[in-house]
């Protein structure tokens, strides 16, 4: 579903940096986002995943480099701005506020609202729309963030952990939800979660920020086929893995199994037939793991 013949991508960053006096929040970052993608963002607590989303949404400033939507500086620009939505953790109401009245807003501010599917999507949740806001559950706030997220339908809608309270049942309501309007409604949708496992059918893209810096920008699908793990006897492991690139290791007495970059080919099945290892797929949540854990122990991803 990705439109990479799109000649302006819906996202673009270069040398994107944020400082907060001797603290580095974003680290020089550039990537470019294809429109109508579903963009997973993962990394750590404090890795600069707000920040980085915060900044495009112009709710921030950046210390050097720019950002762009859809070519444009997002900065004091209602046209750009009118294209996006941003749903954070912990948005703030006023204290009188209720969900009719910040749906009604939304209404108001983004061209592509559509009120049937947000009257669908209230039911769906059990949102009591006549509750003070400061008065809902942790689940049922962020329910109030992601039935904008979906009804608003903006070009670009960023989405930074909207479903923390939302019970698994909710959870998997609003994945299918996005999915199936996603389909019929393709835009950019960038999903900031620690649920990788979760959201992991979900994504098309992936880009991974560790320390404030950018360590993974990749295609979902290539992604998955970049590593593999390797079970066996720790003589023979260390037979295959020789001259290979290792993200990860265990050990258990004899046995031993390892993560390493790379796709088997016909010899290598021969090899490992004849060493009697045995070989795992390596989760999207888990290769994301060990290259973040590789890029901190390296400096670089290869």
């Amino acid at each position: 579903m990705t439109d990479t013949s799109t000649a302006v991508a819906a996202v673009s960053a270069r040398g994107l940096s944020k400082h907060y006096g001797d603290t580095v929040a974003l680290d020089s970052v550039d990537f470019d986002i294809p429109a109508n993608t579903i963009c997973g963002l993962f990394g750590r607590n404090g890795a600069g995943k707000t920040t980085l989303m915060s900044i495009l949404t112009a709710q921030n400033f950046a210390s050097s480099g720019q950002a762009w939507v859809f070519g444009e500086e997002p900065y004091e620009n209602p046209r750009a701005l009118s294209r996006m939505c941003f749903v954070r953790e912990g948005q703030r109401y006023p204290d009188d506020a209720r969900p009719v009245h910040a749906f009604a807003a939304a209404e108001l501010f983004f061209p592509n609202w559509d009120a049937e599917f947000a009257q669908q999507l209230i039911a769906e949740f059990r949102l009591p729309l006549k509750t003070r806001i400061k008065k809902l559950s942790r689940g049922q706030l962020s329910a109030v963030g992601v039935i904008i997220g979906l009804a608003s339908r903006a070009e670009i809608t960023f989405f930074d952990e909207p479903y923390l309270g939302l019970d698994a049942v909710s959870r998997q309501i609003f994945y299918d939800r996005l999915l199936a309007d996603y389909a019929e409604h393709p835009r950019t949708i960038v999903l900031s979660s620690h649920l990788i496992d979760e959201i992991a059918d979900l994504i098309e893209r992936v880009l991974v920020v560790d320390d404030g810096a950018l360590v993974l920008d990749e295609d979902a699908d290539d992604l998955r086929g970049r590593a593999v793990t390797v079970v066996g006897n720790a003589k023979a492991v260390d037979e295959f893995v020789a001259g290979r690139e290792e993200l990860h290791r265990e050990s258990l007495g004899p046995v031993a199994s390892s993560t390493v970059l790379g796709t088997i080919d016909d010899a290598d099945a021969r090899l490992l037939e004849q060493l009697r290892l045995t070989t795992s797929t390596v989760s999207l949540q888990e290769l994301i793991v060990r290259f973040t854990q590789h890029a901190d122990q390296t400096g670089a991803l290869r």
